[in-house]
Parts: C-alpha cells; structure tokens; sequence
C-alpha cells in the first residue's frame, strides 16, 4: 500500500465516521421531538413467562361482593324537565 492509498483509506475511513455519526445525532434529535406522541411498546411484561397460571375472572362470590349502582331514574326526569336553554344563544 502505497502512500496514495493509504490517505484515501483514513480519508474514507474518517468521512464515514462523521456520516455514522451525524446519522446517529439525527435519529436522536428525530426522537426527542417526537417522543411525547410515542406509547411505549412492551413486548415481554410479567405476564409473557407465566405459561401454566390461568388467568383469573370474576368468580361468583366476588360478584356478589359488588354492590350495584342506584338506580336514579326518577332524579333524571326531573332534571332534564328543568333545563334552561337561554343560556344557548
């Protein structure tokens, strides 16, 4: 290798490290701009190792744990007889 080829090589060598590294800094300036839009993707959670556990429903007694909501029927008609719409215009 003669003294020609061998200052091509570290200038190639050399423009290619700038070119990896400037690539490098536009992905990174690329992300940090659009990170806040992005959801984190989780491909192995907790639950990805646990082959033989089922998972677990709601059983019979848990449901009859729950107390239900009141029912307001009468509260809804009442409110929505007294509605003022002049607010509106």
């Amino acid at each position: 290798m003669d003294m020609d080829q061998s200052a091509v090589f570290l200038a190639g060598s050399i423009l290619t490290m700038l070119g990896f590294i400037i690539f490098v800094i536009g992905i990174v300036i690329i992300n940090n701009i659009l990170h806040k839009y992005w959801k984190p993707i989780r491909i192995f959670t907790e639950d990805s190792f646990t082959i033989l556990s089922t998972p677990r429903f709601l059983s019979d007694e848990d449901a009859a744990k729950i107390v239900p909501a009141p029912n307001n029927d009468k509260n809804k008609d009442s409110d929505s007889k007294n509605v003022d719409l002049s607010k509106n215009r």
